[in-house]
Formats: C-alpha cells, structure tokens, sequence
C-alpha cells in the first residue's frame, strides 16, 4: 500500500512538472506574441540585457529561485510573475487531471493555457491576439466529443447570444467593448454553449463592476478611462467551463 501512495505522489510531482514546464512556454507566448515574434523559433533571451538563456536558466521554478529572481547575466530583476505563471500552470494539470477524465483534462488545460495568455497579455497591452481567440474556437471544437452534453445547436447560438450584443454596443458606444472581447465571447460561446456563455459574461460583468469600483475608489482611473475587461472575461469562461451546470442548477433551484 505505501509503493502505491509513493507512485501516486511521483505521478502528480510529474503531471506537475509537465505543467510548470507548459507554463513556462506559456510566459514565452505572453512576452513575444504583443511584440510580434515568433514563439517557435529562435532563443529564449532576458528581456533587460538581451543575453541568450541556456538551458540551465529556463528550469521551470527552480532556476528563478535558485537565482534569487535575478538574470543571471546583468543582474535585472525577474518578473514574479514568470514563477507564479509556471506555479499555477503546474496545480491546474494537476487539478484537471484530478478531478476529470483525461481527455476532459487536456481540453481544459488547453483552454485554462489560452485564457491565462489572453488576461497577462489584455492587462499588459489592452489588446486579445486574435491567434489565442482561434485557438479558443478550436477547443471549442474539440470540446464537441469531449463535452457531448452541449448540443450543437446550443453552441452555434452561443457564437453569437454574447458577442453580437458586445459588438452592436461597441457600434453605438465608441471604446465600451474591444473588438478581441467580442471575438473572445463569440469563440467561447462556441465552447460552452449559450447558456454557460452567460453564465461567464454575468461572472465577468460582475468582476469587472468590483474591478471598476475598485479602480474609481483608489483614484487609479477616471470615470472616462478603460481598463482591459479581458481578464474578467477569461475568468469568468474559466468557471463557467468547470462549474457553469453547477451555477445553473443553483440559480434555477432558487428561481
């Protein structure tokens, strides 16, 4: 019994492992992708002095510790934020490996890899590459025999029961809606089907009014300012595509 908790324990350190290492190509798509180079092809460099990466300063999590968070070329500060993305992407393969059937946990993987690119980038930049809303459409299609309780139908009014309202508003109120949140919600529609699509733009919505309130009470922005309303989409498709008949369930039980 204890050879099976310790090989247990070594297969969630390695699912673990393969998700931090992911998370670390997922920070290279998060720097390169606004900037317009390729995450294909060429060498990882520090992004202060420019100095090729080698293969001892890319190990996920250890190697920024192991360098107290600094290049190890010119000494410049590293980002936390590359040790949290690779923390997090490690514990969500994990989760969904967990607590869902494989082919379920490399489609939500996929599409949590997706959503985490699209909040880091729309905070960073204000813009939604279309390259990761694609992407999102094409889990969405995988995502039809892997979720075989969303009917087709229901996923091709969830193209539009979101994004074309968002983009008939951004029609008639100049800068209220980015035309990447319209193209984010007409591929997560696809993917959760319309009844979890809204599901995820109320979550957004009501993410994004504590977000506003937030912002106007600490006098960070004026009533006139934008801020990127991607993260509060992306997360709110996030709990919709885990828990969203869990939240339906909920909300027509007290109805």
């Amino acid at each position: 019994m204890t050879m099976l908790y310790v090989a247990y324990a070594c297969l969630c350190l390695f699912v673990f492992a393969v998700g931090a290492v992911i998370g670390s190509f997922l920070n290279v798509v998060v720097y390169r992708l606004p900037r317009k180079i390729n995450v294909a092809k060429g060498f990882s460099f520090c992004p202060a002095c420019e100095h090729r990466l080698y293969p001892k300063d890319l190990i996920p999590l250890f190697s920024y510790l192991f360098l107290g968070g600094k290049c190890r070329y010119c000494k410049a500060k590293i980002s936390p934020r590359y040790f949290l993305v690779e923390t997090l992407a490690g514990a969500a393969l994990l989760l969904f490996c967990i607590g869902f059937g494989l082919p379920a946990a490399i489609l939500y993987f996929a599409v949590f890899s997706c959503l985490l690119c699209i909040t880091l980038i729309d905070a960073d930049t204000q813009e939604i590459p279309d390259s990761l809303n694609l992407a999102i459409l094409i889990c969405g299609v995988a995502a039809i025999w892997v979720q075989a309780d969303v009917s087709l139908l229901s996923r091709f009014i969830g193209l539009f029961v979101i994004s074309l309202p968002l983009f008939l508003i951004s029609l008639i109120i100049s800068g209220a809606f980015g035309m990447g949140d319209v193209k984010l919600m007409f591929a997560a529609g696809f993917l959760l089907g319309w009844q979890h699509a809204l599901v995820a733009f109320f979550i957004a919505l009501l993410l994004g009014g504590v977000y506003g309130v937030i912002v106007l009470a600490t006098r960070k922005k004026g009533r006139k300012d934008h801020f990127a309303f991607g993260p509060c989409l992306a997360a709110g498709i996030c709990v919709a595509l885990l828990c969203g008949e869990e939240i339906l369930r909920i909300y027509l039980a007290t109805m």
